[in-house]
């Protein structure tokens, strides 16, 4: 009897995936905090893509894992990207992006550039399989914390991900914007600018690393967006 009012309990609450940024863990999301009674997280791990697995297959792959109807999916930087090639699996309640883009349209010249030039190709990503070697030779106190901290919330960081990732991004096809999706992005992110970003919901002063920074702002505001409520 109890099992079951559990159940049901669980049922009732409002699931709400996360997905992380580019090569990082869910661990990203580990000061998140919803109100247990009403909401029911969940996080995804970026997996190993395919060789030459378009976004559209990973996308569907990554999909299967969310095993409930009507949830919420929220993704950050390239997660934002991925869960928006995902929606067309699933049946969600909503769909949130945070530091991220809704098209190509909104991604920087520099990422424009690096598409038609094919630069994205030249990117030292080998670089990032040893970070304990960039901690190392990292110069200065402060840069040495920073690569400590990056180092910390790095989940996959092979090459051949790294690569794949990062290709993906500059040429992700998307040309129209979805209406549906909501954006929550930093006035002063310094990945993807919000010059080039439409319709959003402004985190002043907010970085693209605020979903570690501005925490306390995602716990107070999360809920409402959510439930539909004036932010």
């Amino acid at each position: 009897m109890d099992n079951t009012i559990e159940i049901r309990k669980n049922m009732s609450k409002i699931p709400v995936y996360f997905m992380p940024g580019l090569a990082a863990s869910s661990s990203i999301f580990e000061r998140i905090d919803l109100p247990k009674d009403t909401f029911e997280i969940h996080l995804l791990e970026w997996f190993q893509p395919e060789n030459q697995e378009t976004i559209t297959n990973y996308a569907k792959r990554m999909a299967e894992k969310v095993v409930h109807e009507n949830a919420v999916l929220l993704g950050v930087s390239f997660g934002g990207i991925l869960v928006q090639e995902m929606a067309q699996f699933l049946n969600l309640k909503k769909l949130i992006i945070v530091s991220s883009v809704k098209s190509n349209t909104e991604l920087p010249k520099r990422m424009k550039f690096a598409r038609t030039t094919k630069a994205y190709k030249l990117l030292p990503t080998s670089l990032l399989q040893d970070v304990e070697k960039l901690v190392k030779y990292a110069f200065g106190d402060v840069m040495k914390q920073r690569v400590k901290l990056y180092e910390q919330f790095l989940h996959l960081r092979n090459k051949e991900y790294l690569d794949w990732a990062i290709e993906q991004v500059v040429c992700w096809e998307r040309i129209k914007i979805d209406a549906n999706v909501i954006h929550i992005h930093g006035d002063a992110d310094e990945v993807f600018p919000s010059k080039n970003i439409k319709s959003f919901i402004n985190v002043k002063g907010g970085t693209h690393l605020m979903i570690l920074n501005r925490f306390r702002w995602f716990n107070q505001n999360l809920p409402k967006i959510i439930l539909g409520e004036a932010v």
